[in-house]
């Protein structure tokens, strides 16, 4: 029962939602008082980071940043370099050729875990435990393995087969391919257990309706399945590509940009810029177009995920 006010009047309920309102924000307000110097490092440090970037990119900063401005000198420089362009086109094979096998591969071990097979936690964490090691671990096992002398090469020719060639990283023409073998073994498996995960939140009655139908398995994942995990695809893609764009640690220890220049990515370029050269501007100009790359894909996806979903 609403309690009336001195004109006998009883408060209206935008009044009392309004007297309600306030108290929200005061809930938990030593907690949220607590987040705000971890929330304030991370603004500063990110937004202050990329700012600083960008600004001090349109400089020519040597060793030390200096406000010389340049305009766009560094960017034409960087544009007509010709070890930038084939980091560029590098990533650009190794990103298509990364995204769509990891997909493909990820999904495929999904479903065939997804049938629940015997020894199912077996085979997830053989497939998810090269994810547990870093870049430079994957790098320099992989290194090992495709070694034309001790590794799958020296192993088949001794078995006989003495005209079997299999040395990628020393070949300029397919050294990416072996590059992107050790980023598919490393990443696979995460892709896998997310695309596992979205399998499993699927209704086992969809399933039994398909049984009943007489629809062929394969049908039912291109036909139902794949369409109701879309949002897990857009994740595990959004996931692929930034991996992609920060590719470094693994190029440096397989083949430290060589045979030559073959294997430069743009990460590398920044930091041979940057650390090798002391060439900030030049570096800073690198990055920055590596932000906008990151900038193409994200803007995309958020406009199709929150869009979408504020139509909806």
């Amino acid at each position: 029962m609403a309690i009336a006010d001195d004109s006998g009047r009883a408060p209206a309920n935008g009044g009392t939602r309004g007297a309600r309102r306030p108290m929200r924000i005061f809930r938990n307000l030593w907690s949220k008082i607590a987040l705000l110097p971890m929330i304030a490092t991370a603004v500063i440090i990110f937004f202050g980071g990329t700012i600083w970037t960008v600004v001090y990119s349109f400089t020519s900063s040597g060793l030390l940043p200096r406000r010389d401005w340049v305009g766009l000198a560094q960017y034409e420089r960087l544009w007509s370099t010709a070890k930038w362009i084939i980091s560029i086109q590098n990533l650009a094979l190794y990103g298509f050729f990364s995204l769509i096998f990891t997909l493909v591969i990820g999904f495929v071990l999904a479903a065939l875990l997804d049938r629940k097979i015997r020894f199912e936690d077996t085979f997830r964490t053989i497939f998810l435990y090269p994810f547990a090691l870093s870049f430079i671990v994957t790098g320099l096992v992989w290194q090992w393995i495709l070694n034309p002398e001790f590794g799958v090469q020296g192993v088949v020719r001794d078995l006989g087969w003495t005209s079997f060639t299999f040395n990628p990283l020393n070949d300029p023409d397919i050294v990416m391919f072996g590059l992107l073998i050790a980023g598919l073994w490393q990443g696979t498996g995460l892709i896998m257990c997310i695309m596992l995960a979205g399998m499993r939140g699927i209704d086992d009655d969809i399933w039994k309706a398909s049984r009943v139908d007489g629809i062929p398995a394969w049908k039912t994942y291109v036909k139902i399945i794949i369409p109701m995990m879309r949002p897990v695809f857009v994740t595990s893609v959004v996931l692929i590509a930034s991996g992609i764009i920060k590719l470094y640690d693994l190029v440096v220890a397989q083949t430290s940009g060589g045979p030559g220049i073959s294997s430069e990515v743009p990460a590398k370029y920044v930091m041979q810029a940057m650390f090798g050269g002391q060439n900030l501007g030049q570096g800073f100009a690198a990055s920055t177009m590596m932000l906008l790359s990151v900038v193409i894909i994200l803007v995309p996806w958020a406009l199709l995920e929150f869009g979408g979903r504020k139509r909806g």
